[in-house]
């Protein structure tokens, strides 16, 4: 993506099902989990490099010995410090204990990490907050095993301030308003409640206090805990969590916003936010992988049962489709081809803005994401291509020569590797604050490969701000000399923010907004933006599930095109000698390519929970009433 976008997170879970003995005979190593843990990780970078983090749980220990671990970091590559410190840890410990040797007990009770349930996070720090504290897991901490949670998620809650009211209200007094804090506080609060009422009843039944610990543990019903915690939760979420004696839970939002994967066998249960990662990391093929159902729980008991528990009744999938075009690695079999799809369908609009005229058309793309949209592009244009010239040899069969078939036979679709990206200057501008003054030099143009009557065609995954597109990306196409600059977006238009886990929180910095409010000006509209926002100011205390989108009534006057056309002037500027045209992709083609990801309300403005509106709203006016504020 040419702009920055960030997203948050990705989550791994391991539980080890046999004992450390079974994994140090069968793979040479009593630090199998551990070692596991890093590659899931590492293979999900992707979804966050701001902060890393990482805690086990030891099972069964004698009271006295420390049975969870955790480590965080939000150094420059958090997951590399993550590791860097455990395996230091173990290092030292191993080194001061040489008599431990190959006494798995004595390395599982003496060495920090190593245990049988591990889970990792990944992050980008949304908000502008990046401090260690905002690094998951976040572990509540208690002298009972049991009431011991260690949380780590992939989530935005829209109604953070209603749950934190209502922790408050509950006799608590939370640390912070923040989501993570205040649904670990949820689900703590009625985990706690769960225990004492199994502790009370195991007195009834004569056990002692000592004796009713395994006792709770064995009876505890993560499910009834998870349905209470859940209750008021408006959001998208895949929300992984550890029990200190040993329970472990995974819970998906009920429209499937945020994804989850799951895979288990006789020796391992795992989790991560993308199926192929599970696929790599253990070597498994596509079909053993499977999701977590939305609005369910992956609940793993301490005793190794394994089950999927509804927890909220689903609703209608709405899948993010950004995890499709952008987000998740694009080794998944299924979101390959779902690029290349995006790809290919989007060529009847190219055929148009170019005039069809292929032989005088380099097709390019933005670096490194829309790679796999382009393939998708050229095979559709190759098609294209195939099909006039077997109309050709149709039409002319009587008279074609063989050298006028071999002419023909030549005629090829033109791709060049056009935008080279500076990866290093890319992964330099993380603010906006300075991403105006670098943002030109992100990429290189390769020179030599365009003539003055060629169009340059050149596929990006979206369009978002539009920031890189003007200061670097248009400027250097046309310093190539093209007739014409195509620029075409594998994703619909962005017209809306998101709150559910991408970091879309304002409507003024979205190019789709900004040319809907130029083309109201033009046409002597904007008097619709005054009554847009009288419209929302009026639902500003009405019950989330009674608000209503209003902000599609500022696109509502426009078509697709006209709103395209308005941005590529926007995003020309006068100096630009080339033709510019922008093409968006279609909401009606992105289901048929994508038709297991169908939430499009960053395209649509359809969000899938009643926050959701509530949040365009509050961001319309903040726009409105000139507040540098989120709306979430």
């Amino acid at each position: 993506m040419s702009d920055a976008l960030k997203h948050e997170c990705g989550i791994a879970l391991v539980r080890l099902l046999k004992p450390l003995e079974y994994y140090k005979e069968k793979y040479g190593t009593a630090f199998y989990g551990i070692q596991k843990m890093y590659l899931m990780m590492e293979k999900q970078h992707n979804r966050g490099q701001d902060g890393a983090g990482f805690a086990s749980i030891k099972l069964d220990v004698e009271p006295g010995q420390r049975y969870i671990s955790r480590v965080r970091s939000n150094h420059s590559q958090p997951i590399q410090d993550v590791f860097k410190q455990i395996n230091e840890r173990i290092s030292e410990e191993l080194k001061a204990n040489p008599e431990i040797g190959d006494d798995i007990q004595k390395i599982k009770s003496e060495i920090p990490y190593v245990g049988e349930l591990f889970l990792g996070h990944v992050r980008y720090g949304t908000f502008g907050k990046n401090s260690i504290e905002s690094v998951h897991p976040f572990l509540r901490q208690s002298n009972w095993m049991h009431r011991n949670l260690i949380l780590a998620g992939n989530f935005n809650m829209t109604n953070v301030k209603e749950l934190f009211e209502n922790l408050v209200e509950l006799g608590q007094h939370p640390k912070e308003m923040a989501d993570t804090v205040t649904v670990m506080e949820k689900i703590g609060h009625f985990l706690d409640k769960e225990v004492m009422q199994l502790y009370q009843d195991c007195k009834a039944e004569g056990y002692s206090k000592r004796d009713a610990s395994p006792v709770i543990a064995e009876r505890l019903d993560i499910a009834k805990i998870l349905a209470r915690s859940a209750k008021n939760l408006d959001g998208g979420y895949a929300m992984a969590g550890l029990l200190g004696h040993g329970d472990a839970f995974v819970f998906r939002d009920p429209a499937g916003i945020r994804p989850a994967y799951f895979y288990q066998d006789d020796e391992v249960v795992v989790v991560a936010s993308e199926r192929p990662v599970i696929q790599t990391v253990f070597n498994v093929p596509f079909e053993s992988v499977q999701e977590i159902d939305p609005g369910n729980a992956l609940i793993i008991k301490k005793n190794g049962n394994v089950s999927m528990k509804q927890i909220l009744e689903p609703t209608i999938k709405k899948a993010c489709s950004f995890e499709r075009i952008y987000f998740s690695r694009g080794s998944d079999a299924e979101i390959y081809q779902e690029r290349k799809d995006l790809g290919k369908l989007i060529l009847p609009a190219v055929l148009k803005a170019i005039d069809s005229d292929t032989d005088n058309t380099v097709f390019s793309y933005i670096p490194n994401t829309a790679e796999t949209s382009f393939y998708g592009l050229v095979e559709a244009a190759q098609d294209f291509l195939n099909q006039r010239k077997n109309n050709y040899i149709l039409e002319n069969r009587n008279t074609l020569t063989a050298e006028t078939l071999q002419e023909l036979l030549a005629v090829k679709i033109r791709t060049e590797k056009v935008a080279i990206k500076d990866a290093k200057l890319r992964t330099f501008i993380t603010e906006d604050s300075s991403r105006d003054d670098l943002v030109a030099h992100v990429y290189d143009v390769t020179y030599g490969v365009i003539k003055p009557e060629d169009n340059l065609v050149i596929i990006d995954d979206s369009i978002v701000r539009g920031t890189t597109l003007k200061m670097s990306i248009i400027k250097m196409m046309d310093r190539l000399n093209p007739k014409r600059i195509v620029i075409v977006s594998s994703a619909p238009q962005i017209r809306y923010p998101d709150c559910y886990g991408i970091d879309m929180a304002k409507l003024e910095g979205l190019v789709a907004f900004r040319a809907a409010l130029e083309l109201l000006k033009e046409r002597n509209l904007y008097h619709i933006v005054d009554e847009v926002y009288a419209k929302c100011k009026a639902q500003e205390n009405f019950a989330d599930k009674d608000v209503v989108n209003y902000v599609t009534e500022i696109y509502s006057q426009f078509t697709q095109d006209e709103i395209s056309d308005k941005i590529a002037e926007m995003l020309s500027s006068p100096e630009i000698k080339a033709e510019v045209k922008i093409i968006f992709q279609t909401v009606d083609d992105l289901h048929v390519a994508c038709p297991k990801n169908l939430g499009d309300w960053y395209f649509t403005g359809d969000y899938p929970t009643p926050g959701g509106n509530r949040v365009v709203n509050r961001a319309f006016m903040n726009f409105y009433e000139g507040k540098d504020a989120r709306a979430y």
